[in-house]
């Protein structure tokens, strides 16, 4: 299968070579909602630097995705046409030098949505293929999977709480321009699986985080590498790969003292062992986007994201976090 090694390994390159800031910064929330993806216990790229002893953050990161994929061939047939909203709720807490605790807590619905005239009018106005999205109903919720072992159908729409993650974060390294911290964390299965909210299994990984935001420049990344073994989840049956890794990095660019703007790549192995590229193929996701620092402790944060690699991730990704972080 190919891979794109070349594109990860030039971006990862340049920001790497270039400077960096003097204040330490959170990556983008981003996370693949696919809904195949989505069940999975991926966690979004975050910041090496841990919460304070007896400090809490928190942040709330809300996201709609459109999705649409159709593929087929003699074994396998895939239909994945609706939106997703996702709302998670992020709480971290210094539990003593060096140590920090990360519950997330999610809220999803998956439906028909709204978005498909604004981006079939985005396709029209640029040129670009559509994919097949005008030859199928608008605003419409239909993720079907069929296959020679097993498939899922939902076309009813659905929600409530999802698979809530629980990590423990250490740090392991700091000095004026460098944080390295590892984690580990364990998602529950607490979302609806027939709804599409959970995978209906536990999943653990394992994470290794580092960041770099020097003194004397207002350039400063961010990245992460690491391995989720996933839990056997029903709803996907035998093909589900149980082995996955998943990595990260993102540079954020000071503009202003007030304002940044953020660009980054993430990446996770296949969900399924298929052939059709939106269950069986490696996830390449970019995502840019804009911090306000209001206040002293407050953030907001507005981005977009994209699949690099079509339809490994929805077709686009509107994204906002409100973040609070006392210094």
């Amino acid at each position: 299968m190919y891979q794109y090694r070349g594109p990860v390994v030039g971006i990862v390159g340049c920001l790497l070579a270039l400077p960096v800031a003097a204040a330490a910064t959170e990556p983008l929330y981003a996370k693949n909602l696919s809904p195949v993806a989505g069940l999975f216990g991926l966690p979004s790229s975050r910041a090496a630097e841990l919460a304070a002893p007896g400090r809490w953050q928190f942040a709330a990161h809300a996201g709609i995705a459109s999705h649409f994929a159709v593929d087929s061939n003699r074994r396998e047939t895939v239909n994945l046409d609706g939106e997703t909203w996702r709302m998670a709720f992020d709480l971290r807490y210094g539990l003593a030098e060096h140590w920090e605790l990360q519950l997330e807590v999610p809220v999803l619905s998956h439906d028909g949505g709204s978005l498909d005239s604004l981006i079939d009018g985005w396709h029209d106005f640029w040129g670009m293929p559509d994919g097949g999205r005008k030859d199928v109903p608008r605003d419409r919720l239909d993720y079907r999977y069929v296959s020679t072992s097993g498939g899922f159908d939902l076309r009813d729409s659905s929600g409530g709480v999802g698979d809530i993650t629980l990590a423990l974060h250490r740090a392991l390294y700091r000095d004026d321009s460098w944080q390295l911290s590892a984690g580990a964390g364990y998602k529950f299965a607490s979302g609806r699986e027939r709804d599409f909210l959970g995978s209906g299994a536990e999943d653990a990984f394992v994470v290794l985080r580092a960041g770099r935001a020097a003194p004397g420049s207002r350039f400063s990344w961010q990245g992460q590498a690491g391995y989720l073994r996933a839990g056997r989840s029903d709803l996907l049956g035998p093909a589900q790969e149980r082995d996955l890794w998943f990595a990260g990095v993102g540079m954020d660019w000071a503009w202003l003292d007030s304002l940044s703007l953020l660009l980054q790549v993430d990446s996770h192995s296949a969900p399924l062992d298929s052939s059709l590229t939106a269950l069986g193929g490696s996830a390449l996701l970019l995502t840019a986007g804009a911090r306000w620092r209001f206040s002293a402790d407050w953030t907001l944060d507005l981005g977009l994201a994209e699949d690099i690699r079509v339809e490994t991730a929805p077709d686009v990704t509107f994204q906002a976090s409100l973040r609070y972080r006392p210094r």
